[in-house]
């Protein structure tokens, strides 16, 4: 992200990052409503709001910890845009209808425009690897998921019982496979920036 000042609602990406329950509390009680009702109005219900928002807080959660998601914005902004396209797209994938976002009512302010884009594009990337993982067999996800979690790839070896040759080569051959099966997944290149 650009080197903007950070703006002071930074705090609620740090307190996502902490687990900070009055921080979470806060944005339920602060920014939630505005969520639930925008919804209510354009044909969801409270339930569907709810998950609307689980998905988005979870988007913003993995991108700041991944990415460090610094807030250039007002969180209220970024926050409301992120949910109302998130059911923009449920409303279009439901109705196969095109769904195009009223410029009127979203903010133009080219911070949020700017970090709502990469928190979807992050969002994007990070489904369609998680998706390409769960295709791989158990012995490549084992290995990458203790890879991305162990310091030294001595541990991995350790903790599978099998010698550090062996696993610095599956790990390879996984990666790989891995890589192969993202770039050829029809998504790619839409989420390719």
């Amino acid at each position: 992200m650009s080197n903007k000042n950070l703006h002071p609602d930074q705090l609620y990406i740090d307190g996502l990052l902490q687990n900070n329950s009055t921080i979470i509390q806060s944005i339920y009680k602060k920014f939630v409503p505005k969520v639930k009702y925008y919804i209510r109005n354009n044909s969801g219900n409270d339930d569907q709001a709810q998950d609307v928002v689980q998905e988005v807080l979870i988007a913003i959660y993995n991108q700041a910890k991944t990415k460090e998601l610094n807030l250039t914005c007002p969180f209220d902004a970024y926050f409301f845009l992120l949910c109302k396209r998130r059911w923009l797209n449920e409303i279009k994938k439901s109705s196969n209808k095109e769904v195009t976002i009223d410029d009127d009512k979203v903010s133009t302010d080219s911070n949020v425009q700017e970090t709502v884009f990469e928190t979807e594009v992050f969002d994007q990337k990070q489904t369609l690897f998680d998706e390409m993982f769960q295709k791989l067999g158990e012995k490549c996800q084992e290995v990458l998921k203790l890879s991305f979690v162990t310091k030294t790839m001595e541990e991995v070896a350790e903790k599978l019982n099998v010698t550090y040759g062996y696993v610095r080569k599956k790990k390879s051959l996984c990666t790989g496979q891995l890589t192969e099966m993202i770039q050829q997944a029809p998504r790619f290149q839409s989420v390719k920036y």
